[in-house]
């Protein structure tokens, strides 16, 4: 069975891949992902918090393949 797996990109990395791997995941522009991480940590202070737990939970592309 193969299908979709969630990483952190190594392509599209600014800090760690996060909104790489999701931009990837999700088939949308990067871009997008990380306007929307930018107005979480502005707006309700917690996208710090999310974005840190997904760097330690996600995986990096490199040990998925």
């Amino acid at each position: 069975m193969t299908g979709k797996k969630l990483y952190r990109s190594y392509d599209n990395r600014f800090i760690a891949g996060i909104c790489g791997g999701i931009g990837e995941y999700f088939d949308i522009d990067p871009t997008i992902v990380r306007l929307i991480a930018v107005i979480f940590v502005f707006v309700w202070g917690f996208g710090i918090i999310l974005y840190l737990l997904a760097w330690i939970i996600i995986p990096n592309e490199i040990d998925v393949i």
